[in-house]
């Protein structure tokens, strides 16, 4: 009676013993490739006054088992084949509804497919699409749910990731400006379902999107490297005379003054102009033509800054100049989609930002140039920086003109040095200062020397 029972007793320990040491081996055993993880998809929301702007990516391995459409293996000529059932696929599993439960529109637009990585997934493809998300009538853009479940639905482990690139009225603007997380979209393993997600972006005001362009506004200007080097090389010989084709003499501190005034400021209404132009009427224009009548403008600037071209007009030059980097100015609101009331709030905070940065650069190089313009290196260093500057300006216009080199590459990477170029000129500024009042301390404590030094000042501001 024994035996069979012994028999049976065995016989289930060796069926347990196999189901606990198969899986075992096989986990054990497996391939790093196996275990390794997968990529997620990201969801990027630019949230504008009347609706959202959503930019989906998407691995397009996950989106094949998830959505039957097989993207792995086609070009991007061949996207548009597949555009009709990856639009309606998109629309399918995209469904933002207000908190209390009104469905928003929901509009799929451009595809693109591009080739990415992320951490510990090694290269893979992705499918860029492009989502407008337009909320019932007086719905509030800023607090809704995101029904999300795209790939989801199918592949149980895949992970969506939330964030927020601009929000105007939040502050966040800028493709400097890292994306706030909003939250994850991923399968709840205890009811099976993939739950909404609930937007909450908070107040939003417009004093907040104000001082937002007022900081973007003045970091335009100090890293833009091509805007800086116009107005600076215009400023080089302004403390100088012209005469028989050459730069020679001094036109007194007075006068230099007044040229560098003038031309900063004529700078400014040429910018500001085409910029409220440009802006306000949402005018489309071509960015190629703009970016090299910029270079264009600097390379004159570096051969009158040699041999003067337009001594005494330098004022209207910067003026006329100033309208085509106003043009692009504007080229950063147009990304932005902003409505009207936002973007003449953000014009006046962009252009304040300009202006207020370029005010300071302008005083910071001021005591430096006045201070050069007396000294025996003086032509060395102006001709010496003319021709860098021309270097640069004739590598960004070969470069806008559809020939990369690496002369505008370079002239674009020193606009990320900021924090160094900002210190040099103060520290230059400060010498320049403290060498001016010594040399009138030493003029003024030798018997004769002040009148000397009057009369000196005198003929050459007469």
């Amino acid at each position: 009676m024994t035996r069979p029972r012994n028999w049976l007793t065995t016989a289930l320990r060796l069926v347990a013993g196999i189901a606990i040491a198969v899986p075992a081996a096989l986990l054990l055993g497996a391939s790093p490739a196996a275990a390794h993880p997968m990529p997620h998809s990201v969801v990027q929301l630019d949230v504008h006054k009347d609706s959202v702007t959503a930019r989906l990516e998407l691995p397009v391995g996950d989106l094949a088992t998830a959505g039957g459409i097989d993207l792995t293996t086609i070009e991007s000529a061949a996207l548009p084949t597949k555009a009709k059932a990856v639009r309606t696929y998109l629309a399918q599993h995209i469904r933002p509804t207000t908190l209390k439960g009104e469905a928003w529109q929901v509009s799929i637009g451009a595809l693109s497919l591009s080739s990415t990585e992320q951490t510990s997934t090694g290269p893979y493809r992705e499918l860029i699409a492009q989502a407008v998300l337009t909320p019932p009538a007086g719905a509030d853009v800023r607090h809704f749910k995101l029904d999300y479940d795209v790939i989801v639905h199918q592949v149980v482990t895949h992970v969506a990731l939330v964030t927020v690139r601009q929000d105007w009225a939040a502050g966040q603007v800028g493709d400097d400006v890292s994306a706030t997380q909003v939250g994850t979209v991923r399968l709840d393993v205890r009811s099976m379902t993939v739950p909404a997600l609930t937007v909450d972006l908070g107040d939003g005001s417009a004093w907040r999107g104000f001082l937002a362009m007022v900081e973007l506004g003045g970091d335009h200007i100090l890293t833009g490297t091509d805007h800086l080097l116009f107005l600076l090389i215009l400023l080089l010989p302004a403390p100088l005379m012209a005469a028989g084709g050459r730069w020679s003499g001094l036109v007194g501190a007075r006068a230099a003054l007044g040229r560098i005034g003038r031309i900063t400021i004529a700078f400014t209404i040429g910018h500001s102009v085409a910029l409220a132009a440009t802006a306000l009427g949402r005018l489309e224009i071509p960015v190629w033509p703009v970016e090299a009548f910029i270079a264009a403008s600097i390379l004159v600037g570096a051969v009158h800054a040699i041999r003067p071209l337009f001594a005494g007009r330098e004022a209207v030059v910067a003026g006329v100049f100033g309208l085509g980097h106003g043009m692009a100015f504007s080229f950063v609101l147009a990304e932005m989609q902003l409505s009207t009331g936002q973007l003449v709030f953000s014009l006046l905070g962009f252009n304040l930002g300009i202006e207020l940065v370029q005010l300071l650069l302008v005083c910071l190089v001021l005591p430096s140039l006045l201070v050069i313009a007396r000294m025996r290196v003086q032509p060395a260093l102006r001709v010496g920086g003319a021709l860098l500057t021309g270097t640069a300006a004739l590598g960004w216009l070969v470069d806008r003109l559809g020939m990369p080199n690496p002369v505008a590459r370079a002239a674009d990477s020193a606009g990320s040095h900021t924090t160094l170029m900002l210190a040099v000129l103060a520290t230059a500024a400060i010498a320049a200062v403290g060498w001016t009042l010594a040399t009138r301390r030493r003029a003024l404590s030798e018997p004769g020397e002040g009148v000397r030094l009057r009369l000196r000042r005198l003929r050459a501001e007469s």
